[in-house]
């Protein structure tokens, strides 16, 4: 009779778990979308500040046109749409910034 011997977790005699690991290995992808999402928040959260939301609202639109026309986004569905709100935030900063320079421009 033989002891059973214990395996750390995760590990199976058919080598399965090297299949798995493999299967959640993060992609080489892409960081534009994830930057297009950062910079478009940025520049709704910095409206206030004269000019900043703008140039972040531009900046986030620019990475996000620049992730979705890469070949390597059409096929990756989340990085496509993550490239998309990054667009559509830095939309969102540029018109709030709009707003509210309106208010300031009597006075520069």
């Amino acid at each position: 009779m033989t002891a059973a011997t214990p395996r750390p977790s995760g590990v199976t005699s058919d080598k399965s778990s090297s299949a798995r690991a493999r299967r959640r290995a993060p992609r080489g992808g892409s960081r534009l979308p994830s930057v297009s999402i950062a910079l478009g928040a940025l520049s709704i959260a910095s409206f206030w500040v004269v000019g900043l939301g703008f140039v972040l609202g531009v900046s986030a639109m620019a990475c996000g046109a620049l992730a979705t026309s890469r070949s390597g986004a059409a096929g990756d569905e989340p990085a496509s749409l993550r490239a998309l709100l990054g667009v559509v935030a830095g939309v969102a900063g540029i018109t709030v910034s709009a707003i509210a320079l309106f208010p300031v421009l009597e006075y520069l």
